[in-house]
């Protein structure tokens, strides 16, 4: 593609990589992260994001020699081929998109019975998480434009209130008697805030996104990188800055009670309910245009793997003049939301991302003199991606034990999956070359 015809410049390109992280994540996890790291919370977020930032260099790298609107799906089959291993990885991908998904609805089903109660809480949460994932279903199935329309204008809404947010926090926290609670002495253990930082690392995930729109990026050498970097360190800064206002803002007690709308709880003090308001109605516009972005970003994913061979070809096919990968994302998506709880959706969604950022690592690794990139920063990034894995998995055995089943038996099911699948292609494929 040549440069004429390239549409996307760096502000553009951050935008994305800024709009993909924080999507619904932040309305979603935050609440549960300081349940976890308490006082520590500012520093749980700030290891997530040094994680994410380490990958980043990995996407960074890759994405420059390999622009490709398969992203990751690409990577990894240029780092191992089209094996058993990233046919796993790949639909493991696909998989945490679905997880993303019910973490964004599972948010706009918490938020919206807030705001607009119907029955009770619990039937309230199961009508509005289902009616978004059916709504946003919908429009995918309308217009793609009108998808991309409801993202670049939710991005400019949720970053002005959020930063709105900010502004108003940091100034009400002058002389709040619950700013101690932000002291060493109110954190939990290195582990725990470890822990805390990787249950809530799927609030950082989105700045792959901006891999899928590299054919389009103007000035690639220059601007792939400061898309990367610029959104993930401004994001990182957004987050630290809200764990502050937020810890400070509330007391523990009432974070826990409110874990699931606790950033529009964190408005109260300052603003009143025209606070709680607010922040309700920017949650709701953020997680929608996150739903309806991770639609179409999920069955996009299903459709390259489908055409690599690593899922049934079928998946190409359309319904509706759209791959039927986006019917089977929204279907899945429907039954995880209305079944898991918030924080075994964050769990598995986070192993699953931290796997494949750590394997993305491990191709910049061992691609590193073709793609020009550091050993060093490459196997770091995939060693923190691990460690951090394997460190949330036991953590959470005790904690969360039904979220690590699912997590495993989803890794299992990818790996499992894609072994049958590989076995019987290239057993058919067999069978097609000997009766020639």
């Amino acid at each position: 593609m040549s440069n004429s015809i390239k549409t996307i410049g760096l502000k553009e390109a951050i935008s994305i990589g800024i709009g993909g992280m924080v999507g619904g994540g932040i309305f979603a996890v935050l609440g549960l992260a300081v349940s976890l790291a308490k006082g520590g919370t500012p520093i749980a977020f700030l290891i997530a994001g040094i994680i994410a930032l380490l990958t980043s260099y990995s996407y960074v790298k890759l994405t420059k020699k390999f622009p490709d609107r398969g992203g990751t799906v690409r990577f990894i089959n240029e780092g191992f081929g089209k094996t058993i291993f990233s046919g796993s990885i790949n639909n493991l991908l696909w998989v945490s998109y679905i997880i993303m998904l019910s973490l964004y609805a599972s948010a706009f089903g918490s938020y919206a019975q807030n705001l607009l109660p119907l029955v009770n809480k619990t039937i309230d949460f199961h009508i509005y998480a289902s009616a978004i994932i059916i709504l946003a279903t919908a429009i995918n199935y309308y217009s793609i434009k009108v998808v991309s329309k409801i993202e670049s204008y939710s991005v400019i809404i949720k970053l002005i209130i959020l930063l709105g947010f900010v502004g108003v926090g940091i100034y009400g926290l002058g002389g709040n008697p619950h700013l101690e609670q932000l002291q060493v002495t109110n954190w939990e253990t290195p582990l725990q805030l470890l822990t805390g930082g990787m249950v809530i690392f799927v609030a950082y995930e989105g700045f792959e996104l901006i891999a899928n729109a590299a054919p389009d990026i103007k000035d690639p050498d220059k601007n792939i990188s400061k898309a990367y970097f610029y959104s993930v360190i401004f994001v990182i800064l957004l987050y630290i800055i809200i764990a502050i206002v937020t810890v400070g803002s509330l007391s523990f007690e009432t974070i826990k009670k409110a874990e699931e709308y606790v950033l529009a709880e964190a408005a109260k003090p300052v603003l009143g309910q025209v606070g709680f308001t607010v922040i309700t109605i920017a949650a709701m516009i953020s997680t929608f245009s996150a739903i309806n972005a991770s639609l179409y970003g999920g069955s996009r994913v299903s459709y390259e793997i489908a055409e690599d061979d690593e899922l049934p070809h079928s998946l190409t096919d359309s319904f509706w003049n759209h791959p039927i990968g986006l019917l089977i994302t929204a279907i899945l998506n429907l039954i995880l939301t209305n079944t898991l709880n918030l924080e075994s959706i964050s769990t598995a969604g986070s192993i699953g991302f931290l796997l494949i950022f750590a394997t993305v690592n491990f191709v910049g690794f061992k691609l590193s003199n073709k793609i020009n990139g550091s050993k060093f920063i490459h196997i770091i990034g995939f060693l923190f991606c691990l460690i951090a894995s394997i460190t949330l998995i036991t953590q959470q055995f005790k904690d969360n034990f039904i979220g690590v089943v699912i997590s495993v038996t989803i890794i299992a099911s990818c790996l499992l999956g894609e072994f049958i699948y590989k076995t019987y292609f290239d057993h058919q494929n067999s069978k097609k070359i000997n009766n020639r």
